[in-house]
């Protein structure tokens, strides 16, 4: 059981802060609340649904109970890019045949 006070909850939130302040606000400059708003919401869809996690072995954490998928030969036609913020997070994608 966990506790919003807990210690190690706290390491998790400096972590999540951490990759938001380097990957996204150092970059983009905030106008007003609403932008800033948007701008932590895509961010943590994209870190949820997207963004690589090393310890899953370089899946997202919404696919952590997946098996890891097959190598095999990639065309090139068939990769698509998704883009978050105007091109600062980038999703690359393999498109269904």
């Amino acid at each position: 059981m966990k506790f919003p006070g807990a210690p190690i909850a706290n390491c998790f939130a400096e972590s999540w802060i951490g990759h938001l302040k380097r990957e996204c606000l150092n970059t983009l400059f905030c106008f007003s609340l609403r932008q800033l708003d948007h701008v932590v919401q895509t961010y943590a869809h994209y870190y949820n649904t997207f963004r690589p996690h090393q310890s899953l072995g370089n899946r997202p954490l919404i696919a952590r109970h997946e098996p890891p998928p097959v190598a095999d030969e990639i065309d090139p036609a068939t990769i698509g890019c998704q883009r978050f913020l105007g091109g600062l997070l980038n999703h690359c994608y393999r498109r269904a045949a």
